[in-house]
C-alpha cells in the first residue's frame, strides 16, 4: 500500500512512513495511491460488530505491513478503552430520517479523539520498534490540541507542542490544553488566529534543517492516519441504518475539511453514501468556494463555534487533487496562487466534480443559537454550537434517504454559547471534575517562525 503527495514530487511512502512524516516534503498531503474497495457483503457483515472490530476491518487494507493483525487489534483496543460509551459512536434520532452521530464520548469530549487516541497508540508502537524520539507540533482551533495532548502526555520518547490562537478558544478547550502537568507537554498561545497557527506549523515542516533536527512529526489532519481513523464511523453509522442495502446521507460541520474528506474516502471504498453536505459557520470559505468556484480568504471572524473559525482548509487540497484527476502540478499551482494572492479559481471541470461529490450550506451566529434551542425543544438533545451548525445546514436536505449529522463535540465544551441559547449550562462529565481547579501552564508566543523554532529547540534540548 503506497501513499503519494497531492503536489506530485515527494517520494511515495508506505503507511508507517506517511504517518510519521505527516506533511510531504514538497508541501503536499499524502493520500493513498489507490483506495481499497469493500464488497457489499463485507460492508453488510459489519452489522452487529463492535466498533473496534469494524475499525480493524475498515482500516486494515490501508496499513500494508506496518503492523501485524494482532498488533493492530491491540492498538485499536487500547485506543478506545477510555471512551465513555460502549458503542463509542452511538446514533440518536432527532426527527424522522434525521440522526445525530455522537462523536464526543472520548477522553476530551470531541470527535478528534477517535483519530488522536489511535494515532497516539500507532506512533508509540512505531517509536518503540525504532528507538527513535520525535517532536510533535500541532496547530489547533480548539479540539485537536487537547486530543493530541491526551494521547501523548507522559510518553518518554515524544515532546508535544500545541499552538492555539490566544483568546479564540473556549475556556474548557484552553484548560484541557494548559492543565496537564506532564513535562513533555507544551501549550503555546499564539498571537493570531488558527490560520496563523497552521501556517507556522507548515513553515516548520518546510524548514527541513529544523524539521530534521527535532524529528518533527505532525498530528493535524494533514496526517493521513488522522483521516483514516475517521473513516470508520461513517461505516458504523451507515450500516446501523441499513447500508449497503440503502443509501445514507451525511452532514458534517467542518472548517478544515478533514472530517468530511474521510466520508468521501468511505464512499470511494464502496459505502453507499448519497450526499456529503459541508456545513460551515459564518467563516464560510468552503461553502463560497463550492458555490462560486473561487476560493478566497477573507479573514477569520470569531464565532460561537470557534473550532470552525478557519479560512485555509488544509484537507480541501486532497479533494482538489481528486477533482483535478490527481494532477499534482495543477494542485501545486493553485496552492501557490493561494499563498501569493489569498485566492485561486477552481477549474471548471474540477468544480463540477467537487459539486457532484459535495453539497454545502452556511449557518449564521443567530441560526446556530436558534438551532441549539430548537433541537432541545423538539428532541431533548442539547447540542454544542458546531453540531448545531450541522443540524441547521442538514434540514433542507432531509428527505427519504436517512441523514446523519455529525455531533463533533460535547455541549459542555462550549457552556457559554449553550447557556445563552437555552438557559441551561451543561455540566462536564464526572471524569473531568476539577478541570477548573487545576493550575495552568501556558506560554504566550508571537506569530514568528524564528521565535517558535528557537523555543522548541531549547525545550527539546537540541539547542
Amino acid at each position: 500500500m503506497k501513499y503519494v503527495s497531492t503536489r506530485g514530487t515527494a517520494p511515495e511512502l508506505d503507511f508507517g512512513a506517511a504517518m510519521m512524516t505527516g506533511l510531504a516534503r514538497d508541501g503536499g498531503l499524502y493520500v493513498p495511491a489507490a483506495v481499497p474497495q469493500m464488497a457489499p457483503a463485507d460492508i453488510a457483515a459489519l452489522a452487529g460488530a463492535s466498533y473496534e472490530d469494524a475499525a480493524f476491518r475498515v482500516m486494515r487494507p490501508f496499513l500494508g505491513d506496518t503492523f501485524t493483525d494482532d498488533e493492530f487489534r491491540a492498538l485499536i483496543a487500547r485506543a478506545y478503552a477510555g471512551f465513555g460509551h460502549a458503542a463509542r459512536a452511538p446514533l440518536v434520532q432527532l426527527a424522522p430520517n434525521h440522526f445525530l452521530l455522537e462523536l464526543f464520548h472520548g477522553p476530551t469530549l470531541a470527535f478528534k479523539d477517535f483519530a488522536m487516541q489511535l494515532i497516539g497508540q500507532m506512533m508509540q508502537a512505531a517509536l518503540a520498534k525504532s528507538g527513535s524520539r520525535i517532536t510533535i507540533v500541532g496547530a489547533t482551533s480548539g479540539d485537536t490540541g487537547s486530543a493530541a495532548i491526551e494521547a501523548f502526555r507522559g510518553l518518554s520518547n515524544v515532546d508535544v507542542f500545541i499552538l492555539f490562537p490566544h483568546g479564540r478558544v473556549s475556556e474548557v478547550q484552553r484548560r484541557q490544553m494548559t492543565t496537564p502537568s506532564e513535562s513533555n507537554v507544551h501549550a503555546l498561545a499564539l498571537e493570531g488566529d488558527f490560520d496563523d497557527c497552521q501556517a507556522r506549523l507548515k513553515d516548520m515542516f518546510n524548514h527541513f534543517e529544523f524539521r530534521d533536527a527535532v524529528g518533527l512529526a505532525g498530528v493535524n489532519s494533514i496526517n493521513w492516519a488522522r483521516v483514516l481513523a475517521q473513516v470508520v464511523y461513517y461505516f458504523t453509522a451507515a450500516v446501523s441504518l441499513g447500508a449497503p442495502h440503502r443509501q445514507v446521507n451525511f452532514t458534517v460541520p467542518t472548517g478544515n475539511f478533514g472530517d468530511i474528506y474521510a466520508g468521501s474516502i468511505a464512499r470511494a471504498m464502496g459505502l453507499p453514501i448519497g450526499q456529503l453536505v459541508v456545513a460551515t459557520n459564518q467563516n464560510d470559505i468552503l461553502h463560497r468556494a463550492l458555490t462560486t468556484g473561487v476560493y478566497r480568504t477573507e479573514g477569520v471572524r470569531p464565532s460561537i463555534s470557534p473550532s470552525m473559525d478557519i479560512q485555509v482548509s488544509s484537507n480541501f487540497e486532497r479533494a482538489l487533487f481528486d477533482a483535478l484527476s490527481r494532477d499534482g502540478a495543477a494542485v501545486a499551482g493553485l496552492m501557490a496562487d493561494l499563498r501569493d494572492t489569498g485566492a485561486f479559481t477552481i477549474p471548471q471541470g474540477a468544480l463540477e466534480g467537487l459539486r457532484a461529490g459535495f453539497a454545502s450550506g452556511r449557518c449564521s451566529e443567530d441560526e446556530t443559537a436558534a438551532a441549539i434551542a430548537r433541537t432541545l425543544e423538539t428532541s431533548g438533545e442539547l447540542l454544542c454550537p458546531h453540531s448545531a451548525v450541522g443540524v441547521h445546514v442538514a434540514e433542507p436536505y432531509l428527505g427519504d434517504v436517512p441523514m446523519v449529522t455529525l455531533a463533533t463535540a460535547h455541549p459542555a465544551k462550549f457552556p457559554d454559547a449553550v447557556e445563552a441559547a437555552t438557559g441551561i449550562r451543561p455540566a462536564l462529565p464526572p471524569r473531568m471534575a476539577g478541570l477548573f481547579d487545576r493550575p495552568e501552564r501556558v506560554t504566550r508566543v508571537p506569530n514568528d517562525l524564528a521565535a517558535l523554532e528557537a523555543l522548541i529547540l531549547e525545550r527539546t534540548g537540541r539547542k
